[in-house]
């Protein structure tokens, strides 16, 4: 059987780590690090994950600021939002809740904020600069498996990634941080042939393609890192990843479980972002 990467363990070491630092940082220079998080909509698994990040700076420190919006709010009604907490001193990281309605534009709000505010990693720039080799934000969920990785003690330098998804949210950017880590990436979609063939080179294989349980037992490679990105509810309301576990436990060396794998460490990141936002 693999050794499970324990996401819920990692999780609350790095957050002690950044409760000590903010402390450290607030005496010496007085600033408390700020984070606003804007919600528009009452989706239930945004509210849940906001919930989730009050809940978190509290714990380590930050002012936290929360800005809710009506499902039926109008671009510029965010665009606004937005443009003051870009002046805010007091705010160091502004993150916009999404998937946002369908009146908004995604890709325009994200381009609003400030790239050094963007503690997301979402911005035109600070995806530009991740790809340039000297990152400033990088998106959460990625730097969230590089750092399960690094304290787990897998080694990436020369390995072989295949990552099944090509989000920007997931998948570029950590084929971008797999490869400054000297890791041989492959980067697999929809439309890869024979994805089987693909996935059993990994040495480290991310499953990040939104789809139930679509990582089996004989596409995965005897003794691979397998790290599981996908949340997915069924129809009997049970919550699983992209990875069928029970198949795949046993061939991996090492794998993350659904839920308390991937999911404790973006908020963790989040945190990490805005500390070293105010840092800057």
């Amino acid at each position: 059987m693999s050794e499970l990467i324990n996401g819920n363990d990692i999780s609350r070491m790095i957050r002690e780590e950044i409760r000590i630092e903010t402390l450290a940082f607030r005496e010496k220079t007085g600033v408390t690090p700020g984070l606003a998080v804007v919600l528009v909509g009452a989706d239930p698994a945004s509210q849940i994950y906001v919930r989730r990040k009050g809940k978190a700076c509290e714990e380590v420190g930050f002012l936290s600021r929360e800005f809710r919006l009506s499902g039926d709010a109008k671009e510029q009604e965010l665009l606004e939002i937005i443009r003051q907490l870009n002046g805010d001193q007091a705010i160091n990281g502004i993150l916009v809740q999404l998937p946002l309605p369908p009146q908004i534009r995604s890709q325009a709000i994200i381009e609003a904020i400030d790239p050094q505010k963007d503690v997301d990693g979402f911005h035109p720039v600070n995806v530009g600069r991740l790809v340039a080799g000297n990152p400033c934000h990088v998106a959460c969920t990625p730097k969230g498996i590089i750092e399960l990785l690094d304290r787990t003690g897998i080694a990436i330098e020369g390995k072989e990634a295949v990552i099944v998804g090509r989000s920007n949210i997931v998948g570029k950017p950590l084929a971008m941080l797999l490869l400054a880590r000297h890791a041989t990436i492959t980067v697999c979609h929809t439309r890869t042939r024979n994805l089987p063939e693909t996935t059993r080179r990994a040495d480290i294989l991310v499953a990040a393609a939104g789809s139930p349980e679509m990582i089996q037992g004989e596409m995965v490679k005897e003794g691979a890192v397998v790290i599981d990105v996908g949340m997915n509810r069924l129809g009997d309301g049970r919550l699983v990843g992209d990875v069928a576990f029970a198949e795949v436990a046993p061939r991996a060396s090492h794998i993350t479980p659904v839920p308390g794998g991937v999911g404790p460490m973006t908020i963790a990141m989040l945190l990490q972002n805005t500390l070293n936002a105010a840092r800057r």
